[in-house]
């Protein structure tokens, strides 16, 4: 087992569980943001286990969650949005952690991949992965201001 898989593995099982359970248990104001926060977190393990197995093709597959996940997220701020004014989430620690966390796995993925067209993609995917949560997140705790229904 090497540092990447076990980063992955820490990543994966920690994280995942928590939002799991979130997502099945609790009030909906939690179990929104628990989805939100699952996407946030599968995405960094992809990330680590494709550089664990060497599997560049585990890049697209964060790609495609870090831009399909907050999307989802939106979905379900604008589907359950009377719902969610009465009593909205606020997880500004949870949303900071998890950007702080994405970050942290695409810095060291990008100084362990080198110059190349595979940390541009790596950089795509953290930019949209972190910008996109953070959208999100806003979005469930009650909107922009200045913005219709929000």
């Amino acid at each position: 087992m090497n540092g990447w898989l076990l980063a992955a593995t820490v990543s994966l099982a920690g994280g995942l569980g928590a939002a799991l359970w979130g997502v099945a248990t609790g009030p909906l104001r939690r179990r929104v943001v628990a989805q939100n926060l699952s996407t946030a977190l599968a995405c960094p393990g992809l990330l680590l286990l494709s550089q664990a197995y060497g599997r560049p093709s585990y890049v697209d597959l964060g790609l495609v969650l870090a831009l399909l996940g907050p999307v989802g997220t939106l979905v379900f701020a604008r589907l359950l949005a009377d719902e969610l004014a009465e009593d909205p989430p606020r997880a500004w620690g949870l949303t900071w952690t998890v950007a702080g966390l994405g970050a942290a796995a695409v810095t060291a993925l990008c100084v362990a991949t080198g110059p190349s067209r595979a940390m541009v993609k790596l950089l795509v995917v953290g930019a949209l992965l972190i910008s996109g949560n953070v959208i999100a997140s806003r979005a469930l705790s009650g909107g922009f201001r200045g913005v219709r229904g929000g």
